[in-house]
Protein backbone atom coordinates (compact mmCIF):
# COMPACT_ATOMS: atom_id res chain seq x y z
CA UNK A 1 0.00 0.00 0.00
CA UNK A 2 1.13 3.53 -0.71
CA UNK A 3 0.37 6.04 1.61
CA UNK A 4 2.49 9.59 0.81
CA UNK A 5 4.68 8.09 -1.62
CA UNK A 6 6.09 5.52 1.03
CA UNK A 7 5.59 1.75 0.46
CA UNK A 8 3.93 -0.42 3.13
CA UNK A 9 4.40 -3.96 2.91
CA UNK A 10 2.05 -4.92 4.96
CA UNK A 11 2.18 -8.95 3.64
CA UNK A 12 5.73 -9.18 4.85
CA UNK A 13 6.18 -6.48 7.31
CA UNK A 14 5.17 -4.78 10.49
CA UNK A 15 4.95 -1.09 11.61
CA UNK A 16 4.53 0.84 14.41
CA UNK A 17 1.81 4.03 14.15
CA UNK A 18 2.93 6.30 17.37
CA UNK A 19 -0.16 8.05 19.26
CA UNK A 20 -0.57 11.84 19.49
CA UNK A 21 -4.11 12.66 21.32
CA UNK A 22 -4.26 16.15 21.25
CA UNK A 23 -7.29 15.76 24.04
CA UNK A 24 -7.66 17.50 27.67
CA UNK A 25 -9.43 13.92 28.73
CA UNK A 26 -7.59 10.67 27.05
CA UNK A 27 -7.02 7.93 29.79
CA UNK A 28 -3.49 7.67 29.42
CA UNK A 29 -1.93 11.08 28.45
CA UNK A 30 -4.70 13.43 28.18
CA UNK A 31 -3.87 17.36 27.88
CA UNK A 32 -0.16 16.26 27.51
CA UNK A 33 0.33 17.13 24.27
CA UNK A 34 -2.48 20.29 23.65
CA UNK A 35 0.46 22.79 22.84
CA UNK A 36 1.65 23.06 19.19
CA UNK A 37 5.40 22.95 19.33
CA UNK A 38 5.17 19.99 22.31
CA UNK A 39 3.15 18.08 20.00
CA UNK A 40 5.43 18.53 17.02
CA UNK A 41 9.01 17.55 19.55
CA UNK A 42 6.87 14.46 20.20
CA UNK A 43 6.12 13.63 16.95
CA UNK A 44 9.96 14.01 15.79
CA UNK A 45 11.07 11.62 18.99
CA UNK A 46 8.75 8.69 18.03
CA UNK A 47 9.36 9.24 14.05
CA UNK A 48 13.03 8.84 16.20
CA UNK A 49 11.90 5.54 18.20
CA UNK A 50 10.42 3.87 14.66
CA UNK A 51 7.23 5.43 14.39
CA UNK A 52 6.01 4.94 10.55
CA UNK A 53 2.66 6.54 11.09
CA UNK A 54 1.04 9.31 13.17
CA UNK A 55 -2.04 8.84 14.60
CA UNK A 56 -3.63 12.32 15.80
CA UNK A 57 -7.08 12.02 17.73
CA UNK A 58 -8.56 14.80 19.23
CA UNK A 59 -11.58 13.03 20.84
CA UNK A 60 -11.42 10.99 23.54
CA UNK A 61 -12.76 7.78 23.91
CA UNK A 62 -12.65 6.80 27.40
CA UNK A 63 -15.92 5.76 29.05
CA UNK A 64 -17.96 8.64 29.40
CA UNK A 65 -16.08 11.20 27.08
CA UNK A 66 -17.51 14.20 26.05
CA UNK A 67 -18.12 14.44 21.83
CA UNK A 68 -16.75 17.28 19.78
CA UNK A 69 -18.28 19.21 17.34
CA UNK A 70 -16.89 19.05 13.74
CA UNK A 71 -15.74 22.68 14.67
CA UNK A 72 -14.22 21.90 17.95
CA UNK A 73 -12.22 19.10 16.91
CA UNK A 74 -10.92 20.87 14.00
CA UNK A 75 -9.57 23.64 16.20
CA UNK A 76 -7.85 20.83 18.17
CA UNK A 77 -6.33 19.25 14.94
CA UNK A 78 -5.91 21.60 11.90
CA UNK A 79 -2.69 23.61 13.95
CA UNK A 80 -0.95 20.24 14.61
CA UNK A 81 -1.31 18.24 11.27
CA UNK A 82 -0.34 22.36 9.58
CA UNK A 83 3.00 22.25 11.79
CA UNK A 84 3.73 18.65 10.80
CA UNK A 85 3.66 19.09 7.64
CA UNK A 86 5.84 21.84 7.88
CA UNK A 87 8.61 19.60 9.68
CA UNK A 88 7.99 15.91 8.49
CA UNK A 89 7.00 14.26 5.24
CA UNK A 90 5.46 10.78 7.82
CA UNK A 91 1.93 9.87 7.49
CA UNK A 92 -0.64 11.06 9.35
CA UNK A 93 -3.80 8.80 10.09
CA UNK A 94 -6.63 11.26 11.85
CA UNK A 95 -8.54 9.39 14.50
CA UNK A 96 -12.06 10.53 13.82
CA UNK A 97 -15.94 9.25 12.44
CA UNK A 98 -16.87 12.68 10.88
CA UNK A 99 -17.00 13.23 7.52
CA UNK A 100 -16.47 17.01 7.53
CA UNK A 101 -13.75 16.83 9.69
CA UNK A 102 -12.06 14.35 7.48
CA UNK A 103 -12.79 16.28 4.64
CA UNK A 104 -10.45 19.17 6.11
CA UNK A 105 -7.79 17.52 7.23
CA UNK A 106 -6.81 15.92 4.41
CA UNK A 107 -7.00 19.16 2.89
CA UNK A 108 -4.21 19.89 5.78
CA UNK A 109 -2.19 17.26 4.83
CA UNK A 110 -3.96 14.04 6.55
CA UNK A 111 -3.33 10.60 4.58
CA UNK A 112 -5.38 7.87 6.33
CA UNK A 113 -8.83 7.95 8.35
CA UNK A 114 -8.97 5.50 11.35
CA UNK A 115 -12.50 5.41 12.28
CA UNK A 116 -13.26 3.46 15.47
CA UNK A 117 -17.03 3.05 14.05
CA UNK A 118 -15.94 1.32 10.94
CA UNK A 119 -18.03 3.58 9.12
CA UNK A 120 -21.01 3.18 10.70
CA UNK A 121 -21.53 6.38 12.15
CA UNK A 122 -21.54 9.27 10.23
CA UNK A 123 -24.01 7.88 6.97
CA UNK A 124 -21.51 10.62 5.12
CA UNK A 125 -17.89 8.68 5.87
CA UNK A 126 -17.57 5.87 2.82
CA UNK A 127 -18.67 8.28 0.39
CA UNK A 128 -16.32 11.40 2.08
CA UNK A 129 -13.58 8.60 1.68
CA UNK A 130 -14.10 7.03 -1.55
CA UNK A 131 -13.81 10.78 -2.99
CA UNK A 132 -10.93 11.57 -1.01
CA UNK A 133 -9.47 7.89 -2.24
CA UNK A 134 -7.30 7.43 1.43
CA UNK A 135 -6.40 4.08 3.31
CA UNK A 136 -9.38 3.55 5.80
CA UNK A 137 -8.83 1.89 9.07
CA UNK A 138 -12.56 0.24 9.53
CA UNK A 139 -12.67 -0.98 13.71
CA UNK A 140 -14.95 -2.89 15.13
CA UNK A 141 -17.48 -1.60 17.60
CA UNK A 142 -20.57 -1.40 18.95
CA UNK A 143 -23.29 -0.35 21.39
CA UNK A 144 -22.88 -3.59 23.63
CA UNK A 145 -20.58 -6.79 24.24
CA UNK A 146 -22.58 -9.44 23.79
CA UNK A 147 -21.14 -12.16 21.13
CA UNK A 148 -22.89 -15.41 20.66
CA UNK A 149 -19.27 -16.64 19.19
CA UNK A 150 -16.98 -13.96 19.91
CA UNK A 151 -14.64 -14.02 16.88
CA UNK A 152 -17.55 -15.31 14.31
CA UNK A 153 -19.55 -12.34 15.43
CA UNK A 154 -16.35 -9.88 15.64
CA UNK A 155 -15.32 -11.07 12.02
CA UNK A 156 -18.91 -11.03 10.92
CA UNK A 157 -19.63 -7.44 12.06
CA UNK A 158 -16.33 -6.72 10.82
CA UNK A 159 -17.21 -7.21 7.50
CA UNK A 160 -20.07 -5.20 7.91
CA UNK A 161 -17.83 -2.31 7.67
CA UNK A 162 -15.86 -3.72 4.51
CA UNK A 163 -19.00 -3.94 2.43
CA UNK A 164 -20.12 -0.33 2.99
CA UNK A 165 -16.58 0.46 2.40
CA UNK A 166 -16.81 -1.55 -0.81
CA UNK A 167 -20.33 -0.35 -1.97
CA UNK A 168 -19.12 3.23 -2.76
CA UNK A 169 -16.53 1.69 -4.57
CA UNK A 170 -13.56 2.13 -1.70
CA UNK A 171 -10.61 0.08 -3.19
CA UNK A 172 -10.16 -3.38 -1.08
CA UNK A 173 -6.48 -2.68 -1.34
CA UNK A 174 -6.71 0.67 0.77
CA UNK A 175 -9.13 -1.32 3.79
CA UNK A 176 -7.14 -2.27 7.20
CA UNK A 177 -8.84 -3.74 9.54
CA UNK A 178 -8.71 -3.30 13.75
CA UNK A 179 -10.58 -5.58 15.53
CA UNK A 180 -11.54 -3.19 18.47
CA UNK A 181 -9.59 -4.31 21.50
CA UNK A 182 -10.84 -2.55 24.39
CA UNK A 183 -14.24 -1.19 22.47
CA UNK A 184 -17.66 -3.14 23.41
CA UNK A 185 -14.84 -5.94 24.75
CA UNK A 186 -14.28 -7.17 28.38
CA UNK A 187 -11.79 -8.24 30.11
CA UNK A 188 -11.99 -11.80 29.02
CA UNK A 189 -12.70 -11.09 25.31
CA UNK A 190 -10.24 -8.36 24.94
CA UNK A 191 -7.83 -11.45 26.21
CA UNK A 192 -9.56 -13.54 23.78
CA UNK A 193 -9.27 -11.25 20.56
CA UNK A 194 -5.89 -10.97 21.23
CA UNK A 195 -4.98 -14.55 21.54
CA UNK A 196 -7.50 -15.14 18.74
CA UNK A 197 -6.27 -12.63 16.39
CA UNK A 198 -5.36 -14.90 13.60
CA UNK A 199 -8.63 -15.25 13.21
CA UNK A 200 -9.24 -12.28 12.37
CA UNK A 201 -5.97 -11.63 9.86
CA UNK A 202 -7.25 -14.08 8.32
CA UNK A 203 -10.29 -12.43 7.15
CA UNK A 204 -7.23 -11.41 4.29
CA UNK A 205 -6.97 -7.59 5.33
CA UNK A 206 -3.95 -5.77 6.52
CA UNK A 207 -4.58 -5.57 10.47
CA UNK A 208 -4.06 -2.75 13.24
CA UNK A 209 -3.76 -3.96 16.62
CA UNK A 210 -4.24 -1.37 19.07
CA UNK A 211 -4.03 -2.60 22.95
CA UNK A 212 -1.43 0.39 24.41
CA UNK A 213 -2.33 0.73 28.11
CA UNK A 214 -5.72 -0.27 27.92
CA UNK A 215 -7.42 -1.06 31.04
CA UNK A 216 -6.96 -5.36 30.37
CA UNK A 217 -3.47 -5.04 30.31
CA UNK A 218 -3.88 -3.51 34.00
CA UNK A 219 -6.14 -5.73 35.23
CA UNK A 220 -3.87 -8.86 33.55
CA UNK A 221 -0.51 -7.06 35.09
CA UNK A 222 -1.71 -5.39 38.52
CA UNK A 223 -1.13 -2.36 37.34
CA UNK A 224 -3.30 0.68 37.78
CA UNK A 225 -1.50 3.37 36.38
CA UNK A 226 -1.93 3.36 32.56
CA UNK A 227 1.57 4.80 31.50
CA UNK A 228 2.88 1.74 33.79
CA UNK A 229 1.36 -0.54 31.13
CA UNK A 230 3.85 -0.04 28.52
CA UNK A 231 5.49 -3.46 29.37
CA UNK A 232 2.54 -5.73 28.82
CA UNK A 233 1.42 -3.98 25.41
CA UNK A 234 4.76 -4.64 24.25
CA UNK A 235 3.77 -8.26 24.90
CA UNK A 236 0.87 -7.68 22.99
CA UNK A 237 2.89 -6.47 20.08
CA UNK A 238 4.92 -9.43 20.02
CA UNK A 239 2.01 -11.83 20.00
CA UNK A 240 0.07 -9.70 17.23
CA UNK A 241 3.61 -9.80 14.77
CA UNK A 242 3.31 -13.81 15.75
CA UNK A 243 0.06 -14.04 14.63
CA UNK A 244 -0.04 -11.61 11.61
CA UNK A 245 -0.73 -8.21 12.05
CA UNK A 246 0.98 -4.95 10.46
CA UNK A 247 0.25 -2.29 11.98
CA UNK A 248 0.51 -1.79 15.75
CA UNK A 249 -1.09 1.73 17.83
CA UNK A 250 1.07 2.77 20.57
CA UNK A 251 1.88 5.35 23.04
CA UNK A 252 5.64 4.20 23.70
CA UNK A 253 7.16 4.18 20.38
CA UNK A 254 10.73 3.08 21.47
CA UNK A 255 9.82 0.19 23.92
CA UNK A 256 7.20 -1.48 20.98
CA UNK A 257 9.65 -0.73 17.97
CA UNK A 258 11.86 -3.14 19.65
CA UNK A 259 9.36 -5.53 20.46
CA UNK A 260 7.83 -6.06 17.07
CA UNK A 261 11.62 -5.96 15.33
CA UNK A 262 12.49 -8.49 17.65
CA UNK A 263 9.50 -10.74 16.92
CA UNK A 264 9.61 -10.25 13.40
CA UNK A 265 13.43 -11.37 13.49
CA UNK A 266 12.05 -14.65 15.05
CA UNK A 267 9.68 -15.36 13.05
CA UNK A 268 11.81 -14.66 10.14
CA UNK A 269 14.55 -17.76 11.97
CA UNK A 270 17.01 -14.25 10.93
CA UNK A 271 16.55 -15.01 7.92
Amino acid sequence: MLIRNKEFDFKNDAYIMGILNVTPDSFSDGGKWNDVDRAVKHVEEMIKDGASIIDIGAESTRPGYTPLSTEEELERVIPIIRKIRENFDVPISLDTYKADTLREVVKEGADILNDIWGLKSDPKMAQTAKELDIPVILMHNKNNNHYNDLMKDLNRETLESVELAKKVGIREDLIILDPGVGFALDYEKDLSVVNRVKEFVDLGYPVLLGTSRKRFIGKAMGIDVATDRDFGTAITTAIGVMNGCSIFRVHNVKQNYGAMRMALAIKREGK
